[in-house]
């Protein structure tokens, strides 16, 4: 399951999506976070997974497009920590 963590606004789309089958919880893109805008824990949206998933807790997910925009230049973007991090790639930015 694709969880998508962020919000919308007039300016566009702003999410952070982890795949909830992919993600195990190891805490790398977490840790590779300079924002700390993720963090790994019970899976919200799928309370059947007893697995813990990297999420964005409810309290950072209005301002990611602010917490990210640090990692996230305009141009010339370098791959972004977090995606980085994550070996199985579970983790994606939508915008």
């Amino acid at each position: 399951m694709r969880a998508n963590y962020g919000y919308n606004d007039g300016s566009g789309d702003f999410f952070i999506t982890v795949d909830t089958e992919l993600c195990t919880g190891c805490g790398a893109c977490a840790s590779a976070c300079p924002a700390g805008v993720l963090a790994v824990g019970e899976d919200a949206n799928d309370p059947l997974n007893d697995n813990p998933v990297c999420a964005v807790p409810n309290e950072r997910r209005q301002g990611i497009r602010y917490a990210c925009s640090a990692c996230k230049p305009l141009r010339n973007r370098p791959p972004l920590p977090c995606e980085t991090a994550c070996k199985l790639d579970a983790i994606t930015h939508e915008w």
